[in-house]
């Protein structure tokens, strides 16, 4: 399987787009031929995470054997990153609704499911390459994907990671996580922003000839650990299709039956996946794009106009404060029919008007697939309090937006199969949210909120979390928005004086 860029005609093998992420012109790789309807559930009855994975990324990572596939998923998902043997487990709210909880990797969110595996993809694929220089993966998080990055690629020989993060944008655990991380390989900045000055800045680097020759020329080439890179995407792709083989091997739903998906939805790869999930065959009905007040995605679903031009919000989601989706430009592609000119034509409107718009028609066969709706910060809280005093399960704001849009869905009647929530983050990375959806007393410390939290839940501290209580800190600045370019290439220098000693 090869891959092409979004933009263009340019091609490339998949160890390729996975060493560099970003394609030359600026697109995002896709695959040159996508493997439409090729999984059954007869082929995929009864089996593992692990099996379920390994076919899954046998249509897209090709230029890998087959055993050296199933050694590398082997590695990722295991009692050492996983706390649950079925990576995925389900849990069932009713007879109409499922809780698929994506949080048991190492950091406790659903980007556990694909850079557990990420850095082995990575790695084999500089192998490939023979490539001689030094990684530098740099990564924009909005919240979860930091951590999870930094924990993934910690101490991998050859490879360095460094994150932007918005300094008021995460909560004080993801904040923690962050700035406690340990590894000789890695920095963690925070800006004086939001994440799409971050991403923004990133995409920028990886394009820019002067910033990459001054990083080639000190024996370092960027590569990104945000769902820009096939390497993230395609891995979420396993788990909407265990998702749909867990139910049916459970007998919550038929093996012919159609099911829906909410996504709690920001930079638009978790929901991508499921949406590829089902182009290779698993019976998803509607795919829901689940908002916060940030609703530029649930409003394109219902306008068919992709709108940055509007008041930007930190909420109490914040791994969904965003307002332009990279991996949009994906989704567009497969709108367009595959015309890139047309898909450059969209990204430059974006770039300079911040506003796109697709026809009535093809607006008309996207919602055939796709709705989208959103809910403010007190309905996420009303949703928290509600789900756990009438059900005893606590969720997390972004899992609670999802539940709040299927609820007001439910209601009107608009979702006529059993419904899925992609259950994105372990309630306890937010305990201040926690504690104001609970009526409980807030405190400066985090880890104060979560014993009051766990006093009235009964969910003990998972263990990444009690970890961190006792970790000095190690990366507590905070710098312009402006001064991120020097930032990288102050840390290409010390990759380089590294490689000297």
């Amino acid at each position: 399987m090869n891959f092409r860029s979004t933009r263009s005609d340019e091609t490339v093998s998949a160890s390729y787009a996975l060493l560099h992420g970003l394609a030359r012109d600026g697109g995002l790789y896709v695959p040159e031929t996508f493997p439409e309807q090729v999984l059954t559930y007869k082929d995929l009855a009864e089996k593992s995470y692990q099996e379920i994975a390994a076919t899954v990324l046998s249509y897209f990572f090709t230029n890998f054997s087959a055993d050296e596939r199933k050694e590398m998923i082997a590695a990722a998902y295991n009692d050492s990153t996983f706390d649950d043997e079925r990576i995925v487990p389900l849990h069932s709210l009713d007879t109409e609704l499922t809780i698929a909880e994506l949080f048991h990797g190492r950091t406790l969110a659903f980007k556990d499911l694909a850079l557990s595996l990420f850095p082995y993809l990575l790695t084999a694929a500089k192998k490939q390459e023979k490539e001689e220089r030094d990684i530098l993966i740099l990564t924009a998080t909005s919240g979860d994907t930091g951590k999870a990055a930094l924990e993934g690629f910690k101490d991998v020989d050859g490879t360095n990671i460094m994150v932007f993060y918005p300094s008021e944008g995460v909560s004080p655990m993801q904040k923690q996580q962050m700035q406690k991380q340990e590894g000789k390989n890695v920095r963690v900045t925070a800006i004086n922003g939001n994440f799409d000055d971050a991403q923004s800045f990133l995409k920028r680097v990886f394009t820019s000839e002067e910033v990459n020759a001054y990083a080639n020329e000190k024996g370092v080439l960027f590569s990104s650990a945000n769902s820009i890179n096939i390497g993230r995407l395609f891995p979420q792709v396993a788990y909407y299709v265990a998702t749909w083989v867990r139910l049916v091997d459970d007998g919550i739903v038929g093996q012919n039956d159609t099911f829906d998906v909410v996504v709690p939805t920001g930079n638009f790869g978790n929901i991508l996946a499921g949406w590829f999930a089902k182009k290779m065959g698993a019976p998803i009905g509607r795919l829901i794009c689940a908002s916060n007040k940030n609703k530029v995605l649930a409003d394109f679903f219902k306008t068919g106009v992709y709108d940055m031009n509007r008041d930007f919000y930190t909420t109490d989601s914040p791994s969904m404060d965003i307002l332009l989706s990279s991996n949009f430009e994906r989704f567009l592609f497969y709108v367009a029919g595959g015309n890139t000119d047309r898909v450059a034509q969209w990204e430059k409107e974006l770039q300079e008007t911040g506003k796109m718009q697709v026809s009535p028609e093809e607006l008309a066969a996207l919602q055939a697939e796709f709705s989208g709706d959103w809910i403010d910060d007190d309905e996420t809280k009303a949703v928290i309090n509600h789900v756990f005093n009438d059900f005893g399960y606590l969720m997390d704001p972004h899992t609670a937006v999802a539940c709040g849009v299927y609820m007001n869905f439910h209601k009107e009647g608009r979702l006529p199969h059993h419904t899925v929530v992609m259950s994105t983050a372990h309630p306890y990375k937010f305990p201040p949210v926690l504690c104001q959806a609970l009526a409980l007393p807030a405190s400066d410390d985090p880890f104060t909120m979560l014993a009051t939290v766990s006093e009235v839940t009964n969910i003990a501290l998972p263990q990444p979390l009690a970890d961190l209580r006792q970790k000095p800190v190690r990366f507590a600045d905070t710098i312009e928005r402006e001064a991120m370019k020097d930032a990288v290439l102050s840390f290409v220098d010390t990759i380089s004086d590294r490689q000297k000693a």
